[in-house]
């Protein structure tokens, strides 16, 4: 295997003393995982951020290896992760990606959304400036895998979008998330509390 392409990277897993095996989101590809050697040396840590756009290429290591990978760092969302709504947020798409959008399917539509997802988090003054295409983010992975999803109108306020995020809930955790989840539907608990208060 060897390819290169831009990617989303949606996970970085400490792997031994020094290593990472990072989860790519790509458009042509899918998504795919890879060895980093050296991933939590201080030079590759700030490249190995959830959310971070990334020139990847991946070379085979074998048929019973992960492909090892090299990373070339082209935005950051490091900026983002000292503020708690936002770093909450990156966190929950980046960790929903990670965990159900199946490996090497390629899902482009999945790919230029949540690249948007990601630029509207990181560049709207506030969550409301966001929040309509996070829980579209939510309906078209739900519909890219087969279950359905609530897709927000364009007129819709805030307290109809915080409605639809919190019925998005039960179908993720049922059909997506069912056996694994404990730390992803965590991240989700997390964001919900923060978005709560904006209400305020």
């Amino acid at each position: 295997m060897h390819l290169r392409a831009p990617a989303i990277l949606v996970s970085a897993r400490s792997h031994g003393e020094t290593a990472v095996i990072a989860r790519l989101l790509t458009e042509d590809f899918g998504l795919v995982a890879g060895y980093v050697a050296g991933g939590r040396g201080r030079q590759l840590r700030p490249v190995l951020i959830p959310g971070n756009i990334v020139d990847v290429e991946l070379r085979g290591r074998g048929d019973s290896q992960l492909p090892s990978a090299r990373l070339e760092l082209k935005e950051s969302r490091g900026p983002w992760i000292g503020e708690p709504l936002a770093a909450a947020a990156i966190g929950w798409v980046c960790a929903l990606t990670a965990t159900v959008v199946p490996e090497r399917n390629p899902y482009p539509s999945l790919f230029s959304a949540l690249s948007a997802t990601l630029d509207a988090i990181c560049h709207a003054p506030s969550a409301r400036g966001w929040l309509r295409a996070l829980v579209a983010y939510e309906a078209l992975v739900l519909r890219e895998l087969g279950y359905g999803g609530n897709q927000p109108g364009a007129e819709a306020e805030l307290e109809a979008l915080l409605e639809i995020f919190a019925r998005h809930a039960a179908p993720l955790e049922r059909y997506l998330l069912a056996d694994r989840r404990g730390d992803v539907m965590a991240a989700r608990a997390m964001l919900g509390e923060r978005l709560e208060r904006i209400r305020l």
